[in-house]
């Protein structure tokens, strides 16, 4: 049967008044690792606008999703060659077919079944996303996949057990029992918080190396002063 326009519209509302239909997080401990996933990002990426950060943002990517309302909404989500810009939810017709380059999902009880098969399933064979990772903050259970030939293969660790993000060309690995970004040298990406920290800390230092060299060169030069009133006692001019 052919839709006529009118139907289309019922099924396919105006993509500007989608809003996100996604439920609250599992506990405080979920929405504090998903804050920690996003603004530890952004402040990494702080001076590209080429990227979109979803979080717990619904992704309507079909008719046929909007008709069952079959909603399907990541925790987390990167979708980079795009625009930085704040949306109510990722409208995959309106933003040129593009799907998420990258999606972590949170484990739960209520919602690991689904994580691990269903949504799985979904972002491989729908969805195309190149790697999906997901974490639970509560067991730290930690899996990380790259697809390869059509299908997900799990992205080994290395020996600290982090996995490597082709898409973010970063590491995922679990520190202090949070899920955490890393580069390619081993350092931990830090929050703003952190990084502010991190800042002081090595103005201090670099004010204690001062003030020390300072300390050494009033050693030198009163021990300098010290050898040439020696020597005018002796007799000897210092300055020849």
């Amino acid at each position: 049967m052919v839709l006529t326009a009118q139907q289309l519209e019922a099924i396919m509302p105006d993509a500007t008044q989608l809003e996100s239909d996604e439920p609250e997080m599992e506990s405080s401990q979920h929405y504090m690792q998903l804050m920690l996933l996003v603004i530890c990002l952004e402040w990494l990426w702080r001076n590209r606008n080429d990227y979109f950060i979803g979080a717990n943002l619904t992704i309507y990517y079909s008719r046929q999703q909007l008709k069952t309302r079959d909603f399907r909404g990541p925790d987390f989500f990167l979708v980079k060659q795009t625009q930085k810009q704040p949306r109510k939810s990722w409208v995959v017709w309106e933003e040129n077919g593009k799907y998420p380059n990258l999606i972590i999902e949170l484990l739960s009880d209520s919602t690991a079944r689904v994580d691990r098969n269903l949504k799985k399933q979904l972002y491989q064979d729908n969805f195309r996303t190149p790697e999906y990772f997901w974490f639970d903050p509560e067991t730290i259970e930690f899996m990380g996949f790259r697809l390869q030939q059509n299908r997900y293969e799990e992205i080994q660790p290395n020996n600290q057990g982090w996995r490597w993000s082709q898409e973010l060309e970063l590491y995922l690995g679990v520190d202090g029992g949070q899920l955490r970004y890393f580069t390619a040298n081993g350092e931990r990406v830090p929050t703003p918080q952190e990084a502010a920290i991190q800042e002081q800390l090595l103005a201090q230092q670099a004010q204690s190396q001062a003030q020390q060299a300072e300390l050494q060169a009033q050693q030198e030069r009163e021990r300098a002063e010290r050898l040439a009133q020696r020597l005018r006692e002796l007799g000897i001019d210092p300055d020849e």
